[in-house]
């Protein structure tokens, strides 16, 4: 018998225009909470398609954004001007309709042409400028983080070690013939937040979600299970069809 519990708290919503407000109340209520009890709030965003909505909203909440710092979960190689860039996703949906300072913004050097140092001045970046801590490393005051297909989170990809990294706060993730090569959080830096927001829209992504709620599975497999981990409170948003129901 296989036996599912959702770490954290679980919001099932009919559709994805739903699925969006939730996660905005949930990423508003962070970040106001960070600010009104450090002074500051640090955030983390993810790519791909699934935030948008959300961001495009949260654009709008009365947030005091020269307070919030923004960083990024992980990053493509590609330059920021790309249709594939999670900064630049990120920049129209949230970032310019917000008026966030550029100040405030610290961008993933995707297209940087030696990763590795990326990923070292990234780590140096977080540790420098995201003000709280939790056992001596910087604790963001919320990531929003998605599923993917395979069971990926972050660019912590399947059969990959990357999920296992415990000696660096960003790691350069090879590219693959179906993929391009990326920059990334892991696992000290992702499991140290105080709250995340994780949301998972379509049907193609149940079958990873069934293995990430699974109370037993292989990391490496699916290592969306990394989220189980986190120290922090966790929100999962999911629509129907993520949850098997549509």
């Amino acid at each position: 018998m296989v036996t599912k519990v959702v770490p954290g708290l679980l919001i099932a919503t009919q559709d994805a225009a739903q699925a969006a407000q939730e996660a905005c109340a949930r990423m508003t209520k962070a970040i106001q909470d960070a600010i009104r009890d450090r002074g500051t709030a640090a955030i983390a965003l993810s790519g791909g398609s699934s935030p948008l909505d959300a961001y495009r909203l949260l654009a709008k909440q009365t947030i005091d954004w020269n307070k919030v710092h923004v960083y990024w979960v992980d990053e493509r190689a590609v330059p920021k001007t790309h249709e594939r860039s999670n900064y630049g996703q990120a920049k129209k949906a949230l970032l310019d309709p917000a008026g966030i300072p550029e100040s405030n913004i610290h961008r993933m050097r995707g297209e940087a042409s030696d990763l590795t140092t990326a990923a070292m001045d990234y780590e140096a970046e977080l540790r420098e400028t995201v003000k709280s801590k939790l056992g001596g490393l910087p604790s963001l005051d919320l990531l929003v983080m998605g599923i993917g297909d395979d069971g990926h989170t972050a660019s912590l990809f399947p059969g990959e070690r990357t999920v296992h990294v415990t000696d660096k706060l960003v790691a350069a993730v090879p590219a693959k013939p179906d993929r391009e090569a990326r920059l990334t959080l892991t696992p000290p830096v992702l499991e140290n937040a105080r709250a995340s927001v994780v949301l998972v829209l379509g049907k193609s992504k149940h079958p990873a979600l069934e293995r990430i709620w699974e109370t037993h599975g292989d990391l490496e497999e699916t290592p969306g299970r990394i989220i189980r981990s986190f120290r922090g409170s966790i929100c999962w948003v999911i629509d129907r069809a993520a949850g098997g129901m549509g």
